[in-house]
């Protein structure tokens, strides 16, 4: 069974950088898309990033769009968010995910794989 463990998060300044870190183990990571989601406090959980499962391609929700970049290496079963500039409303707690298929997708319901969550304050 695949399992997926986030770790980085942590209480920050506004202007702070952070960078969040998945590892994936117990199945594949290589063959599937990829994503990161949050959840703020009071809010819905949303699509941060997300990206293909070779070729980089990658997508931004708007609010993130040049502060936040997500990466991927398939040889170590691992995936990064590195957030810049970090914002007040940044924060939440962030998940990784991993899609049910190869193909990128924004759709949450595409995501069969979930970690823990990860804490991230960002104080203004």
């Amino acid at each position: 069974q695949v399992q997926l463990n986030e770790f980085g998060g942590g209480l920050v300044q506004a202007g702070g950088s952070l960078r969040l870190s998945c590892i994936v183990s117990g199945g594949t990571f290589a063959p599937a898309a990829m994503g990161w989601f949050r959840q703020g406090p009071g809010k819905e959980r949303e699509l941060v990033a997300t990206i293909s499962r070779s070729d980089g391609n990658t997508y931004y929700t708007d609010s993130v769009k040049g502060r936040f970049i997500i990466s991927r290496d398939n040889g170590e079963n691992m995936l990064y968010l590195q957030m810049n500039r970090l914002k007040p409303e940044d924060t939440a707690v962030y998940y990784c995910a991993r899609a049910s298929g190869w193909v990128q997708t924004i759709n949450q319901k595409d995501y069969d794989s979930w970690g823990q969550g990860t804490q991230v304050t960002v104080s203004s």
